[in-house]
């Protein structure tokens, strides 16, 4: 139902060629949700990043033959100096001793050791991963304001041996812009990573050597490995960290790359002991009485390292809470799963017993309101679907100013106990309510346009009135044109998310919604809660919302099964699930007050409008971050386990939707194409929910969009319960 669409008066050809460009726009719903998305994707392949999971390179070269290496290189000391061509080593002095950490900062292993090194008053030399310093640029600050040095280690941490010039000389750029964004200044020493003595330098590596000294840097090995990373204990760390005979070394140790708790005791122990030999605990530049190897950054330069330090922890934030929200939205996922399968058993149970009755049979005549805005293509069947009914009825289409000749149709059928009642275009709630007026009988049954009913569908709706505290009853739709994939795909989200939903609700007393196409209300129920109301889009969620804040049970109906008409081209189904969407935002905002009252109004406060506002608005809302986590481990890992989380996740939907099926005593062959619905389908419901937040965020309005009908629901073949072929031969694909 929609208002009366303007036709637009002849424009100039200026004016065609204006709109023709503005066709060609990107629409807004398409933009927004793109450019979040692609903001999405890009925090986390910047977080891959500065987690080596991507362009990381974890290849380390053999050994290889060292016979082109200099002999004063194998020789000579752990400085190698091979700037402006030279190919020189040096070696500290004696009681000088360099402690070097590898592969930091680390949040938990680095403050450790600075706080020993502290307790001491000595000085070391970090060589830091561009990758832990974007991550972690405190630490990094905190190293250099208490007077230790940086090098670099490169930013992945690769074997350079492997790479070209081009990767290393942009490892070493991005390992200092990432030293520039976390403490504002430049170094000139460098350690390559899988580095050990410099008598192990190799054909391979040493003309990496000779290239970085060409960028002007000092390569820093060792010359006393501590083989911490090995963990051997803490009295075999400070054996093989110690110098013989009081020479000068430069030691090996990590702060960061597994448990450093070895190091962190041994380094205690180590310090006191050597100190007390006479060993000075310096920097390299220190030691060698050589000018510091900091350089402080400024300008554009540090500008850079600032604002890539800055992406950097923007991105680690954005997915704490884009775990954060994955976890909550599985919670809920696996909640409403398993929400639905013990409670639709429960239903099942209770309303399948022999001996279920909602109280004594009903009898009575119905009215049956069908509003229609042209609805040419489908009225036909609809009319002739509710003569064909075993309960006694009245029909009102009410005609909302069809240009179509809606109306002229139902006249010419001649049909007994078929009323037509004509209006001005005013939308649906008016239509209904001119219907409600209009009506005869105190049960009303309303529907939609391009809808069809079996012969007991009035019938098997109309029962639980039986209860006298049932003010409104929720029919089972169905999608009648499911032949086409579309149609099929919206047949799995009606069996399964909408029937299961509802037998759901129904146990916990608190129907969010009665379908537009199938529901039944009392009329005095109807006028105490003023009628249907257009302050939403959707009405049919607002009514039952007020029925509920009336006192009024609402119950479902699973035999009273209703064939729809579903969208049957993407830009239809946007339109259909947008106002959907956007609508129940606006009922849950309108029935919020709710929450606060008591009794029955309060009770749907609290236990239905928390959990349709889960299920609903906040789950799907966070859903795509399940799809967004596995693009990403599918690109870049680990595949097999994502792919195994999708399939269990999957299954669980499959199981659900199987029972759905049974429940609904639905052909299994229709859950074929489940995986591709998972796929595909679920992302354009996705952006139809971001689209429905954005318009409810900035306040936008939304109008009524009138989708355009094919007449591809049929009369319910008899007995079969499934829709046949239209009236006047038209297909149903």
């Amino acid at each position: 139902m929609a208002t009366r669409s303007h036709r637009p008066g002849r424009a100039t050809r200026a004016q065609g060629g204006s709109r023709n460009r503005s066709r060609r726009r990107l629409p807004l719903r398409l933009l927004l949700p793109l450019l979040v998305l692609v903001a999405l994707m890009a925090m986390l392949m910047l977080r891959g990043y500065v987690h080596s999971e991507i362009l990381a390179d974890h290849r380390v070269g053999p050994p290889a033959s060292s016979d082109r290496v200099p002999k004063d290189i194998l020789e000579g000391g752990p400085v190698i100096d091979t700037r402006e061509g030279r190919a020189t080593s040096l070696d500290l002095p004696d009681r000088e001793l360099v402690l070097t950490f590898d592969d930091g900062p680390d949040p938990m292993w680095t403050p450790k050791i600075l706080d020993v090194l502290k307790k001491h008053d000595a000085h070391a030399v970090f060589f830091i991963t561009g990758t832990m310093a974007s991550r972690h640029p405190d630490l990094v600050q905190r190293m250099v304001d208490e007077g230790h040095e940086i090098g670099l280690h490169t930013f992945n941490h690769p074997d350079l041996s492997l790479q070209s010039r081009n990767r290393i000389d942009w490892e070493l750029s991005q390992n200092q812009l990432a030293l520039a964004g976390a403490a504002g200044i430049r170094t000139s020493l460098f350690r390559p990573p899988y580095s050990s003595f410099s008598h192990n330098i190799d054909n391979n590596t040493w003309p990496v050597t000779r290239y970085i000294g060409s960028k002007g840097y000092l390569t820093v090995v060792n010359n006393t490995d501590s083989e911490d990373w090995r963990r051997p204990g803490v009295n075999q760390i400070i054996r093989n960290s110690t110098p013989k005979n009081g020479e000068g070394a430069i030691v090996l140790m990590h702060d960061s790359g597994g448990d450093r708790s070895q190091t962190v005791a041994a380094l205690d122990r180590y310090i006191t002991g050597l100190k007390g030999t006479g060993y000075r605990f310096n920097t390299l530049t220190a030691a060698l009485n050589a000018p510091s190897a900091h350089t402080p950054v400024a300008g554009l330069e540090s500008l850079k390292g600032e604002a890539w330090v800055f992406l950097v922890q923007a991105s680690e934030k954005t997915t704490d809470i884009l775990v954060a929200g994955l976890a909550v939205v599985g919670v809920l996922v696996f909640a409403r799963l398993g929400l639905m399968l013990i409670l639709s058993v429960a239903h099942s149970r209770r309303v399948r017993r022999r001996n279920f009755r909602w109280g004594d049979p009903v009898t009575e005549p119905v009215s049956v309101l069908v509003p229609a805005y042209n609805e040419a293509k489908c009225i036909e069947q609809t009319v002739r679907s509710l003569v064909a009914s075993d309960h006694p009825i009245e029909v009102l289409v009410i005609d909302d100013g069809s240009s179509d000749g809606t109306a002229r149709i139902v006249e010419d059928l001649d049909l007994p106990g078929v009323r037509v009642v004509r209006q001005l275009n005013a939308g649906k709630p008016a239509a209904l309510n001119r219907g409600i007026a209009n009506a005869k009988y105190d049960l009303i049954v309303m529907m939609d346009g391009d809808t069809v009913f079996e012969p007991a569908t009035v019938r098997e709706l109309v029962q639980p009135f039986g209860d006298p505290r049932v003010g409104a009853v929720a029919g089972n739709a169905k999608v009648g044109n499911r032949n086409r994939l579309i149609g099929a795909w919206q047949h799995i989200e009606y069996v399964m998310g909408f029937n299961l939903d509802r037998r759901m609700y129904d146990v916990l007393r608190c129907m969010p919604t009665i379908p537009g196409a199938v529901g039944a209300f009392r009329r005095s129920a109807l006028e105490r809660v003023g009628g249907m109301s257009d302050d939403t889009l959707a009405e049919d969620t607002d009514i039952t919302m007020a029925m509920h804040r009336d006192g009024w049970h609402v119950v479902y109906a699973e035999k009273a099964i209703a064939w729809t008409e579903a969208p049957e081209s993407v830009q239809q189904l946007w339109s259909q699930r947008y106002r959907w969407s956007y609508g129940t935002m606006q009922a849950i905002w309108k029935h919020r007050r709710s929450v606060l009252d008591r009794g029955h109004s309060g009770r749907f406060g609290r236990v239905g409008l928390p959990l349709v506002s889960m299920f609903m608005v906040v789950a799907p809302l966070l859903a795509p971050l399940i799809d967004v986590f596995l693009l990403y481990g599918l690109v870049f890992g680990p595949t097999e386990k994502t792919i195994g989380a999708w399939l269990g996740v999957l299954a669980v939907q499959a199981v659900c939707a199987a029972y759905a099926f049974h429940l609904d005593k639905e052909r299994m062959t229709h859950l074929i194409s489940l995986p591709l619905q998972q796929l595909l389908y679920r992302q354009l419901m996705y952006v139809v929910l971001l689209q429905s937040w954005i318009t409810a965020l900035t306040g936008g309005r939304l109008r009524w969009q009138k989708l355009r009908r094919t007449g591809a629901v049929g009369l319910p073949g008899p007995g079969s319960g499934t829709p046949r072929q239209p009236v006047g031969g038209r297909s149903a694909t």
